[in-house]
């Protein structure tokens, strides 16, 4: 092999091998001693969970390793309630966001496309500020004596203060605020890619708009519908700030339930099986996404 073919194979073999040792050290490496932990037994120390191999004398003994804190997780109502509480508030959330992030992206591809950009960067202009400021600010509107109540007041729609902080109805307002653009975008980016022929052909056919839209738009967007859902599902499930922040003391997702158990109980093996439990059941959804995914790519099964 001459040199410089060499060179050219061992260069596409670094650029391509450079995100794969990035996901090994910072996030496959981390997740194995997550998983550790998680077979781990709980003790009083630093840290807070028995050694997982046992030596005794510089001998090696065996393993300790035991599933009780996964068995707990199924045992305690605690733990079942904060997953049955945190998949019904990123279920509905992420509904909400359909709901209002697909007319938003589908007014944004069907304008004029000197218009596109300042309706995007609108639309990504929330993450210039920092996430906790937005949730604060959240939390100054949504109190007794915030400016949504001070404003209904004033229209006289309502004669006292709505109880809105430290409810469910705060916690949506605010996952469905901060997860808005995660939506948004991808339904933009597949919508923006609709043939418009596609639309006339329908209408020539006799189709009226809101047939074409069922018929030919919304099939269509289908990928976008899916992506936009996983991206605001997923991290909506493992949400700590805004039920903190804006949720009372009933709301129990697994974020709030992972702290305590890690800073105020140091319980981390328990916290650990809980977040180990959590990405296994996250993981499901994304890997069905991604085989119906190449399906789409690939529908004869071609190589």
């Amino acid at each position: 092999m001459r040199v410089g073919s060499w060179r050219q194979v061992w260069g596409r073999r670094a650029v391509l091998g450079i995100p794969y040792v990035w996901l090994l050290l910072f996030f496959l490496v981390p997740l194995l001693i997550v998983a550790k932990i998680s077979i781990s037994e709980i003790r009083v120390g630093v840290p807070p969970y028995e050694p997982l191999l046992e030596f005794a004398d510089g001998a090696f003994i065996g393993v300790r390793a035991t599933v009780t804190n996964f068995v707990l997780l199924f045992e305690d109502d605690l733990y079942v309630s904060a997953y049955f509480q945190s998949l019904t508030i990123a279920g509905v959330s992420t509904l909400l966001c359909l709901l209002i992030g697909y007319p938003m992206a589908l007014a944004i591809a069907r304008a004029r496309p000197e218009r596109r950009p300042p309706l995007l960067l609108l639309v990504i202009l929330p993450f210039w500020t920092s996430f906790l400021i937005r949730v604060y600010a959240w939390m100054g509107i949504l109190k007794d004596e915030g400016l949504l109540n001070g404003v209904l007041m004033w229209l006289g729609v309502i004669s006292e203060p709505l109880v809105i902080l430290n409810t469910d109805t705060a916690v949506y307002i605010g996952i469905v605020y901060s997860y808005l653009p995660f939506m948004v975008l991808p339904l933009y980016a597949t919508l923006e890619k609709l043939d418009p022929s596609l639309l006339e052909a329908a209408a020539d056919l006799g189709a009226r708009p809101i047939r074409a839209f069922w018929s030919v738009t919304l099939p269509l967007s289908v990928p976008g519908i899916v992506a936009g859902s996983l991206l605001v599902f997923v991290p909506a499930v493992g949400e700590y700030v805004i039920p903190d922040l804006l949720g009372g003391g009933d709301t129990q997702m697994l974020g709030k339930a992972l702290w305590d158990m890690f800073a105020l109980n140091r319980d981390w093996p328990s916290a650990a099986a809980l977040a180990v439990a959590m990405l296994a059941a996250l993981a499901l959804p994304i890997a069905l996404f991604q085989k119906w995914q190449s399906k789409l790519d690939n529908p004869e099964g071609q190589e």
